[in-house]
Order: structure tokens, then sequence, then C-alpha cells
């Protein structure tokens, strides 16, 4: 597949639209604008790929498109062919209805669909990206919709809440108000889907209370108990429409109140009533909804939601390509259909802290599609679909969570009724049979609690059943914890011993680890990426593979993204967690799957290791030491005002200051200074007063210390307290730079410039080592072993650079980096004007110096293989296996060389 960009794809696709007329070839043609291989293509034109029903009129390929020509409805067509068993079976993509005149697609991953007329095709290229690797940052066909419907319940949850000021605080008030707004929100949901009549909650309470809103509370009140009442003759005459739902729901109990209502309270219940519900996404609604009713977050609204794709990453390798592998083998056999269906209807799906249940409900969602799918193929099978309208086997009580916050547990219930709906909507749309929701029947087994604290095993029995962990649990580094995030670990180890630098998140991957041991079954989570990168690994991945689990399948990384206004801005993995046992494993990477022989906590194809803090380069480079500490109070730095200001008064002392250049001022160019002072001038430099001033300060800045070491420094007030300076041009590379950038801004710098802490030097390096560290392969390494500080590298000489395996070097390869070296810092020199954080930025990098950085990245390659690396994958698995063999190597010199001491003692 040829790798395109935006602009190549969209100058590829424009050749395609205006013409005259058009025919089959078009979907061939579309193809190869988005870079799929000509053989590829070829070969489904000619019929070998081509797995569609009716290859007349019919082009499908698995898991790219399923394309029809017809002259019915596009929209009908479309509708039923997206969730087809073949297109289920096959895993398509996208699926293409047109009469040539008008096009209706869908993207079947994000559920989008759109139509348009076909000679417009170059309008929406973006919508068939995928294709060329690149997915869409969000997902917003029904995101408005979901935003509105929170942000108008938001405005009559305050509205209550003001006219209730006492409900919050009495015993039990929150939940009563967390469960009175689920019941709103059912009712709201119900009368736009059929469950109710059309707007018979809204008309009731518009026709049935006084405008003042001083009767909605008993009115409510009174519908409730109605709702909860069996038989119609039971219930006030105004309230017999309505139908019985019991379920818990609407049980009546002494904890469950409505609060009393104003008249604009009355207003916006019923104009919130208005709103087009069936429109509304339970697994985006829930999220967002929390975020009203919680304290401290409603400006973040929905930010921390899981997209629908970022759900699938952990379900569909987890289980359900899995499925759909057997669907596809099973596709002609009746025993064997009966057998899947048996199978995913005892399926158990568990989420371990839920929220308001997202992914529970994708994945009731995919595995109910799945089981319609394995019934209509049934019915094709048998020519009728008699013998299938039994309704779906699927239960909401296989679906098991654990969430800490009360109003998270109802939604999510909720969420569930709901979703099962709209599933039993698709099922009479399909099948013609009507799958009645209520009376509820089925709450789903949703355990409010500490998720670190409770036993899993008693909220999910975890005896021989085929089960499933997957979801997004909370993460927070050592310094972001809470006093009750920190004593959740003694819960979760309890007598095991444990670094208290864990993120919060391995939490669950060590209660999982525990918790599928030596069982059927295996776990897929969102995490934070930080957890697979730097010190963490060490940390977290020897205690998991303690319960002898490995990682199946693994996301490396991912930019966040959903379908909120507000998006964390975060980079996350998904891994997935089974028992040790001998089957294939993969990484995703770049759209692609990539079957690995073992996955280890670096999430890289390689065995498992951990990278330790080393003191000196396990290759042949020379040494990286971290820039000096003033240990000041700052009174030895000076901005570039400042030092102006001093050498107008004392021109003199200038012969003490020196540049000071720490990883910001060497990627923004900001001018630093630094006074610089030798024990023989001491004296001279005193004499200068405002430098003598400066003194006096850093004197009683280091005698306020608690350590006795840097009290002591205070009689050399002059000298920095860690001095590693040296009069000597180096290599300088930040200990800070952003993640976002492809290359961390590294250069040389001359040796009246004195380095902080926050940059590393290599003293009288060579040109040949600035281009192995300006290349991808040093940089792969970089995003594998290196610490992170939110999306920033934090790198560390001891960590990364000593570490770093680099192949033996011939003189030619030493010849050949230095004049890459020298090319690269040529054109940094050509555009002097700019900033390395301007040169460096992704979006604004020149692009002769992008090409230059290409030429070293091909070369540092070379070096390290004779085969040209696909992926960066591919480099991290040679990099880790030279680190072994290095480790290894280094390991038996030194037992030679010890046993070599014993003999000469």
């Amino acid at each position: 597949m040829v790798k395109l960009n935006l602009n190549a794809v969209e100058a590829r696709v424009a050749p395609l639209a205006g013409r005259d007329s058009y025919n089959r070839d078009f979907v061939f043609d579309l193809l190869l604008a988005y870079g799929k291989p000509q053989g590829n293509v070829t070969r489904l034109r000619n019929g070998s790929l081509n797995v569609a029903d009716d290859p007349e009129t019919e082009v499908a390929q698995k898991n790219v498109v399923f394309f029809k020509e017809t002259s019915e409805n596009l929209l009908a067509v479309n509708e039923e062919l997206k969730t087809s068993p073949t297109v289920v079976r096959y895993r398509t993509r996208f699926v293409i209805v047109t009469d040539y005149d008008d096009i209706v697609a869908t993207d079947t991953k994000t559920g989008e669909t759109i139509g348009f007329p076909i000679r417009e095709i170059d309008q929406h290229f973006t919508f068939f990206l995928p294709w060329a690797g690149m997915e869409k940052a969000q997902y917003t066909a029904e995101a408005h919709a979901d935003v509105k419907a929170a942000e108008r319940m938001g405005k009559l949850f305050d509205e209550l809440v003001g006219a209730n000021p006492d409900l919050l605080d009495a015993p039990n008030g929150r939940h009563a108000l967390n469960i009175f707004f689920t019941r709103l929100l059912f009712c709201f949901f119900a009368e736009d889907t059929g469950i109710f009549g059309d707007n018979q909650f809204t008309n009731a309470v518009g026709s049935h209370t006084h405008e003042d809103g001083s009767d909605v509370a008993e009115f409510l009140g009174d519908l409730f108990t109605a709702l909860d009442t069996e038989r119609a003759e039971d219930k006030p005459a105004h309230l017999r429409a309505f139908p019985y739902v019991n379920g818990r729901l609407f049980t009546v109990t002494s904890g469950h109140v409505v609060p009393e209502f104003t008249k604009k309270a009355r207003q916006l219940l019923i104009e919130a009533g208005t709103l087009i519900w069936r429109e509304i996404n339970p697994d985006i609604f829930g999220s967002m909804f929390q975020a009203i009713v919680t304290p401290g977050i409603r400006s973040d609204l929905g930010q921390h939601y899981t997209s629908v794709p970022n759900i699938l990453k952990t379900i569909e390798p987890l289980f359900l390509d899995e499925l759909k592998d057997k669907l596809d083998a099973s596709f002609d056999s009746e025993k064997k259909l009966e057998a899947l269906l048996k199978r995913i209807a005892d399926i158990k799906i568990f989420d371990p802290a839920c929220g308001s249940g997202n992914f529970l409900v994708i994945a009731y969602k995919e595995l109910r599609r799945l089981e319609h799918a394995i019934l209509e193929r049934l019915a094709e099978l048998r020519g009728s679909h008699q013998g299938q309208m039994l309704g779906s086997k699927i239960n909401i009580e296989n679906f098991f969570g654990i969430e800490i916050d009360d109003f998270a547990v109802e939604v999510a219930i909720l969420s569930l009724w709901i979703t099962k709906h709209q599933m039993n909507v698709e099922f009479k749309t399909k099948f013609g049979e009507d799958i009645p929701l209520i009376p509820l029947t089925e709450a789903g087994q949703i355990r409010r609690g500490n998720a670190a604290r409770l036993d899993w095993g008693e909220v999910c029995r975890n005896d021989d059943s085929e089960i499933y962990l997957i979801g997004n649990p909370p993460y927070a580094g050592a310094s972001k914890q809470n006093a009750s995030q920190k004593e959740d670990y003694l819960y979760a180890f309890r007598d095991r011993k444990y670094s208290k630098k864990l993120n919060y998140i391995a939490l669950w991957f060590i209660k999982g680890a525990e918790y599928i041991s030596g069982t059927k079954a295996e776990l897929a989570f969102v995490t934070t990426k930080t957890v697979s990168q730097g010190e963490h690994v060490g940390l977290m991945f020897p205690l998991i593979e303690e319960f002898g689990v490995e990682i199946g399948f693994a996301y490396p990384s991912f930019q966040w993204n959903n379908n909120a206004k507000g998006q964390a801005d975060v980079t996350v993995s998904v891994i997935s967690l089974r028992p040790v046992r001998h089957g294939k494993k993969y990484l995703f990477v770049d759209d692609l799957q990539i079957e690995a022989d073992n996955i280890n906590g670096y999430l890289a194809d390689g065995k498992n290791l951990v990278i330790s803090a080393r003191p000196k380069p396990l290759s042949a480079l020379p040494t990286m030491t971290r820039g000096s500490s003033p240990v000041d109070g700052g009174h030895l730095l000076l901005d570039r005002q400042e030092r102006d200001e001093l050498l107008k008064t004392a021109p003199l002392a200038s012969r003490f200051l020196k540049p000071l250049m720490g990883s910001e001022e060497f990627i923004n160019a900001i001018d630093r200074y630094c006074i610089w002072v030798s024990a023989e001038d001491f004296s001279t430099a005193a004499s200068i007063p405002e430098l003598s001033r400066r003194f006096g300060l850093v004197a009683e800045s280091r005698l306020e210390s608690s350590k006795a070491q840097t009290r002591e420094l205070s009689k050399t007030p002059y000298r920095f307290g860690e001095n590693r300076y040296r009069p000597r041009q180096s290599i300088v590379v930040p200990s800070i730079s952003s993640g976002l950038r492809n290359y961390i801004p590294i250069g040389f710098t001359g040796p009246e410039v004195v380095l902080t802490k926050n940059a590393f030097a290599v003293y009288d390096a060579e040109p040949w080592l600035f281009s192995i560290l300006t290349s991808r392969m040093h940089m792969t390494w970089v995003q594998a072993v290196c610490g992170r500080m939110r999306i920033n590298y934090s790198y560390a000489n001891t960590i990364v650079y000593n570490n770093l395996p680099v192949p033996k070097l011939s003189n030619q390869h030493v010849q050949e980096l230095e004049d890459a070296a020298f090319h690269v810092l040529d054109i940094r020199e050509y555009h002097a004007e700019l900033t390395l954080a301007d040169l460096y930025d992704p979006a604004r990098m020149p692009q002769d110096l992008s090409a230059a950085h290409q030429q070293i990245d091909d070369l540092v390659d070379s070096i390290y293989s004779k085969t040209t690396y696909e992926s960066d994958q591919e480099r991290l698995s040679d990099l880790f296996t030279m680190y072994e063999a290095m480790v290894q190597s280094s390991a038996k010199a030194g037992r030679k060389a010890s046993r070599a001491r014993k003999v000469t003692r």
C-alpha cells in the first residue's frame, strides 16, 4: 500500500469528480486513489478477491469495502447492508451504495453515514481517509444532540438544586436526586422511541400541572408510582395510559423523593422533553450528563468519554474479531452457527471501572449485531425466518461493572436498558418480531463501590465462563494521587510489596492479572501511554508476570479523541492480558496488525526485560553528563535586561558572566546568563556592589536549607552548588522537550556556555554522534524507554543514552554520519532567523530540513539493518534484540575480567 498524506489523497481523488458518466470502474479507481496496491485492486477487479454474494452487482473485499450497484432507494439498501451477515462476516470498513448518480456510504466503524452526488466525490474525500491509514480524529455525527441534551438537563439540575437547598445535605439526598434524574431520562427516551406513546410524558406534565410548578413534584410522584403499578385499573384515571415499567427503576421506596419545582424548573423540564431523544447515544450521553451532576468537572463536559473507535480497539482484538472469524468459518453450517449463538449468549463482559457504562453498551451492541447476522444467515440457509423469532439470547445480566460514583451506576444501568431497546428495534426491522423492553426484567450487574478495594470475584464470579474484562480505568501519576487513592494501594496489594511511584491505573492491571490468572478470562484496558515507558515498566510489569499472564495484543500509542467538545490531550495505549498460552500475539501500529513473537512491557516485539539506569554507556559512546545546578535561590542567574543593567553600572562585571542554557533557553533561543566566578577571582568580583549583593543573597538562601550539604555551600556563594561545566564545545540534549515533535532539538554549543541541569552535554563530541542522536532510530528508543511529563519527553542520560544500542561503526560509517550532520547544521544556519522550536515544529519544519533528516534516518537505519524498516516497531524490535545481546556480552566480559583479577591476586 502506498502511504499518502492528505494533500496527495485529495489530488488523486480529484480526477474522479465531474465525469460525464460512471460505471463499476469507479470503486476500483477510488481504492487506487487512497493508495491501495495496484495488484490487490486488480485481483479484486478480476474476482479473485471479491467475496460479494452477487458479483454481478457487488464488489466486496474483507476489511475494506462492500460496494453495491442498485436502482432502489439508496439509503434503504445501505441501511440493510451495513448489518448484513456478509458485511459483519468480512468486517468491511465502508459500505457504499450507488445508482451512479448519487452515493450513500457508511463507515461501519464510526457509524457515520453520508450521501452526495457521485460527481462531488472530491468534496467528500476525507470520509474514506481510513483507507489511506488516516483515522478520523473525531466522530461527531451525533455529538451535538448529546451535548445539547446534557447541557439542557444541567440547567434543570441547577434550578432544582437552587429550589431545594437542603436536599443535597440531607442523608441520601444526592442519591435521591440521582435516581430522580435517571427516571426523567428514561421517560424522555421512552416517549420518543415507542416505549411510551409519542410525547406522552412531556404532554402529561404540560397538561396536568400548573405553570408555577407548585404541583409538579406531586404529579411526578404519582406518575412514578403508576409506572411501578402492574394493573391499569389500580392507577389514577389520568395515568392509566402509561405502561407498567418495573425493573427497580420506579420502585417506590422512602429514599426516592421528587424535588420541589419552580415555574422555571417546570419550563426547563418541558423544554428538555421537546428534544429528539431518539437521536441520543446512551454511550455518549451518560458520560456527559455524569459531568453535569458531578461537582467540579462540568467545564470538562465529556472530556474523558471514550469514543466508539477507541472502545473497539479493546473489544475487537479481545473477542469480536475471533467471533467474526468463527462466523466466517461457520457460514454454511447450521449446526456451527447455532453453537456460535449459544457461545455468545454465555459470554460475560466485565468493566471494573465502568463509569456511565459506555464500554458495556458498545460491547452489548456489537454482540447483538453479531447475533442478528447469525440469525439472518440461519434464515438464509433454512429458506425462511421461521424458528428464529425467539428474541435475543444475549442477556444484560451478563454485563458486569464496578463504579464508585453513585449517579454513574444508575446511568450505566439506564444506558443498558436504552441500548437493549435500540437493538430490539433493529431486531424488529430485520425479522418483523417485536421484543418489548418493558416490563423491565434485567438490570445488569453494576455494583457501586471502589474497584481498587472490592473483590472482583464477588462482583463477577470467575468460574469456567468466557469472561472479558474491558474498560478505561482511572490513571493518576504518583504526584497526582489523593490520600484515598494512596490508601487504595494497601487494599489492592495487601501484603505484597509495591512501589509508591506506580501510576494509579496499575492497580487495575495488577488486580486484573490476579483475576484472570489460571482461567479462561482475558482483559484489555485503555491506559495512559506512560505505564509502558521509562521507569514505570520495571515497576509494574514484573508484578503482572508473577500471575502467569502475558500481553496478548497492544496498541502501543494513539492520540485520545472522542465526541466531546473538550477533549483530553493525552496519548494512550491499549494493553491486553491473558493467561500464558501458545497463541498469536499482535501489535497494532499505523492501522497495521503486526504479529509478534512476544510483547514486552515497552509494548514492543521483544523478550521481557527492564531497562534500568546505567552509569556508563553500553555502546562505544562518549560520556553524557547532566548540566550544572546553581542551588542559589535564583541570585546567580540573570535575564537579558538584568545583564544589560548590570553592565551599564559595572562594565567590568562582563568577565564574570557566561551565557546560560537549559532546555527552554536552548530550544526557544532565550537569552539568559549566570555569574561565574573562580575562587581566585572572588575578591575582585565581590568588589562590584551588585555582585556582592547577590553573593549575600545566595549565602542566605543556602543557610535556610534543611540540608547540611547545602548550608555548607553558603561559604562559597559565588559558585554553583553543582558544577559540571567544562569550557569546551558540546552536543546539547534537552532534558525536557515536546513529545509532539518528530525529533528532539539537539545541537552544538560553544565552550563559553554553561548548561543547567535541564540539559545534558557530551563534551568534545564529534559530529557523527549528532547524526545518531537526531535519527529516527534514536527517537524510537526515546519513545520506548524515556520517561514522560504529560506528553513531553523527560530525557535521562542513565536510562536512554547509556542504554542505547549502537552497532560498531566503520570509518566509512563515521564519515557518512559526519557529512549528514554537517548538512543538517548547514540548513539550520540557512534558516538562522528561526528558533529550534520553529524548525522542529511538525507543522512548520522547512522542507529542506525535513529532507536532510530523512537522509540521516535512512543512513542510520542502514547501519542497523540491511533491510528497509517498514515501521518503528521493527526498529524497536531490533534495538531490543541488540540491547539484550550487548547486555549479555557485557556481563560475560565482566565475569571474565573478575576471574582474571582473582587469578592475579
